[in-house]
């Protein structure tokens, strides 16, 4: 008759602690990290930008503390026209970007008389002014004032409280930082702004 073995327990390591720790994980969560930022940073510089609107001057099409999403491709590929919502650096000592209307580019002549606006003779208006007159601001700037090839004539849409081009002149078009697509903030007054 066989006599009964005792068969012992195989021996185990036992994991202390949970899940090992792995570089490869850190590295790729590394890795994703610096891809997003590198994406976020051409974005911002080269495609689109968020802006925050700081001057009263666009009220009531734009108000203080909008954002706005601000396209950087729309001239690369052509130039700005009249009625288009930019975002430039002043031709003044300002660090802040203003966000203003444009009312003339290049070339063209704008008049301010009787409390109107003048472009090639011909009067314009846009119905976010709310018939606001529209008066000249600086003794150094004469109507009608020709806008200079490679510039813009702009006006803020609250013509009673804008420091735009009838106070320091055309703003050369290399100044543009892009032209305004959308307003995202608040949410409750988003608009899609015409491409």
């Amino acid at each position: 008759m066989a006599t009964p073995q005792t068969v012992s327990r195989p021996e185990y390591e036992e994991p202390i602690g949970g899940a090992p720790f792995s570089w490869r994980a850190i590295l790729e969560i590394v890795q994703a990290l610096a891809l997003a930022v590198v994406i976020s940073v051409v974005l911002n510089l080269f495609v689109v930008q968020v802006t925050e609107v700081r001057q009263r001057s666009m009220e009531l099409t734009l108000e203080q503390n909008d954002r706005v999403l601000v396209s950087k491709l729309d001239y690369r590929f052509g130039g700005p026209q009249r009625g288009d919502i930019v975002v430039f650096n002043p031709p003044t000592d300002s660090t802040i970007p203003y966000v203003k209307r444009v009312i003339a580019v290049g070339g063209e002549t704008i008049d301010l008389r009787d409390g109107n606006v003048y472009v090639n003779g011909k009067p314009i208006e846009y119905a976010e002014t709310r018939g606001q007159r529209t008066t000249p601001q600086a003794a150094s700037i004469t109507y009608p004032f020709t806008v200079p090839q490679g510039a813009i004539f702009v006006l803020g849409d609250n013509r009673q409280s804008s420091s735009d081009s009838r106070t320091f002149g055309s703003v050369p078009v290399p100044n543009i930082i892009g032209k305004v697509i959308l307003r995202f903030w608040p949410f409750d007054r988003l608009v899609f702004f015409e491409w």
